[in-house]
């Protein structure tokens, strides 16, 4: 109980500060994400492991990835945090005021998931943000997903937009944040969690209209990398 307590007494005021900080510049505003989700991740007193070995330093990224929790964002950033990384994420958090100044800031792109033509247009934003220099990260299953025992249904919209840009897919399999903090739930658990990068897939191995191919393939292989983390 004290460490959830000390957590939101933590969480808030950080979240508010760092995002006013984002609000303000699109300088500041990386380096203030990388700063939050570190002191997020330290305040939360999570143990998280990161296999990243897979991934080329210099090359940009699609970075598809499964989505449990809350706590998946600040994880995520701050294990890319080498990385200038986008997220794909839905447009609620954008209407909250000052955070979601600062995810706009920061080079997120916001997603209507009930309007498919909103929703393409949102995939063409991304698609652009990545041909400007950014790593783009989408969460595969599209919401939190509470059945922990295997990976949700998969989206086709991160494999739309990955073929749109021509860079190679990087899946990243989270495992451990759904413990920590399950969907639907407020209080913190004790629970080990693990990232880990899978092999690339090149761009050119899928066309457009493979896309549903695509999906299934992949879903297949990070479901397989999550089970295996799972066991571990």
């Amino acid at each position: 109980m004290l460490r959830n307590v000390i957590f939101y007494l933590a969480f808030f005021p950080l979240t508010i500060f760092f995002s006013a900080l984002a609000a303000s510049s699109r300088r500041v505003a990386p380096w203030a994400a990388r700063a939050w989700s570190g002191l997020v991740v330290r305040a939360a007193g999570l143990s998280v492991r990161a296999d990243l070995a897979a991934l080329d330093p210099a090359q940009r990224y699609i970075f598809i990835v499964n989505h449990q929790s809350q706590l998946d964002i600040p994880v995520l950033t701050h294990v890319l945090r080498a990385r200038h990384v986008g997220f794909v994420a839905k447009e609620s958090l954008f209407r909250i005021p000052l955070f979601g100044k600062a995810l706009e800031c920061a080079g997120h792109v916001s997603v209507d998931r009930s309007n498919p033509r909103r929703a393409m247009k949102s995939l063409e934003e991304a698609a652009a943000k990545a041909r400007e220099g950014a790593n783009i990260l989408v969460f595969a299953e599209g919401t939190r997903q509470k059945d922990l025992e295997a990976l949700g249904e998969f989206k086709v919209g991160g494999m739309i937009l990955a073929l749109k840009t021509g860079l190679p897919v990087a899946p990243l399999v989270v495992c451990g944040t759904g413990d920590a903090l399950p969907k639907g739930r407020l209080l913190l658990r004790r629970a080990p969690i693990r990232v880990r990068a899978l092999p690339p897939v090149a761009a050119g191995s899928y066309t457009l209209k493979q896309r549903e191919q695509f999906r299934d393939d992949l879903r297949a292989l990070m479901n397989a990398a999550y089970l295996e983390l799972r066991r571990e």
